[in-house]
Formats: structure tokens, sequence, C-alpha cells
């Protein structure tokens, strides 16, 4: 990555981990980037496509799981395994001087798993419901760019790697919409 590139990184890091710093973010972000907290949101994204739309919706589940999953086993075990970039905690100009608001994390930042997941979901959802839900894109959006920033607010990622993460979701989001519509065409 130039030079550049990693200065005005860490620059946004800093100013996002210690700048925008206040005791409502310290105790919120924390929870937005904890999976367990969106559990409510998964079970009635579950619930609510199959209720609506029975059997259709079981398969927009199964293809928004493929989504999900392939999403997660890219970023995590292929391309951090390639790109090995450090987290924040590690990085050796930025250690001394983050304000760690979760345990560091195993293993390496870039892309964010929790970025690459969350939009791969958000994009997917938008494109499969943006016909019959008008407002859709703006709370998906909304709840994966959510997710993003606490990841950065706590130390744990980089801007670029939220952003390559949700870069990515979004085209595996994209790709798996594709597909389910092919599926099903008259969803």
């Amino acid at each position: 990555m130039p030079d550049f590139l990693l200065h005005l990184d860490r620059q946004v890091f800093y100013f996002i981990n210690h700048t925008l710093t206040n005791p409502f973010f310290d105790w919120l972000m924390p929870w937005l980037r904890n999976p367990k907290f969106w559990i409510p949101v998964y079970v009635f994204i579950i619930g609510f496509s199959i209720y609506h739309y029975k059997k259709t919706g079981a398969y927009l589940i199964v293809f928004l799981l493929m989504a999900v999953g392939v999403s997660d086993f890219v970023s995590a075990s292929l391309i951090k395994s390639q790109v090995q970039r450090a987290r924040p905690c590690r990085d050796v100009v930025l250690a001394q001087s983050i304000t760690s608001r979760v345990p560091c994390g195993t293993g390496y930042s870039f892309p964010s798993t929790h970025a690459s997941d969350h939009f791969a979901m958000s994009v997917f959802l938008g494109l499969v419901y943006q016909r019959k839900w008008r407002w859709i894109w703006l709370w998906v959006i909304l709840w994966a760019a959510l997710v993003c920033f606490a990841q950065v607010y706590v130390g744990v990622h980089f801007p670029i790697d939220v952003t390559g993460g949700a870069i990515f979701g979004a085209l595996v989001g994209f790709i798996f919409a594709l597909l389910f519509k092919k599926f099903q065409p008259q969803f």
C-alpha cells in the first residue's frame, strides 16, 4: 500500500478512535460490533421472510446464508491470510496511541470480516426487497455502516479494512441477489 494511503488511513483511524470519543459512543459502539447484539435483527429477517413469503422466503434465507458464508470464508480465510495486515493495536506506528475499547482480536485486519458479512447481507436484502419495501436501502445500509464505523471506533480495524470489507461484501451480496432472482424470478 502506498505510504500516503497508509498515512491517510492512520489519520482517519485516529480521528474516529480519538477525536470522536464520547461516553455514549464508548457504551454503544462495542455493542454494535458484537454479532450477538444483532440476533433479534437476524431472527426478524428469517421470521419475516418465511412468514410472508413461505417457500420463497425459505429460499431467500438459504441464498442469504450462502452469501454470508461465502463472504465470511473468503474474507477471513483467503484474503486475510494473503494480505496479512496487522490490526491497529499491533500497528508499529499506532499501537501505543490507540484507545482499545474491546480486546484486539486475533488474526489479521484486512479486510474486516464484520464489514464484508454485513454488507453482503445488506446488499442482498436491499436488492431482493427493493421492489416490495421502498425504504429498505436506507435501513440496510445504515445497519452495515454502523457496524463498520464501530469496528474503527473500538480500535480493531482501520478505515481501509472496513471499506475493503464493505466493497467485497457488497459484491458478494450483489452476486447472490442476482442468483436468487434467477432462481425465483417472480419475487
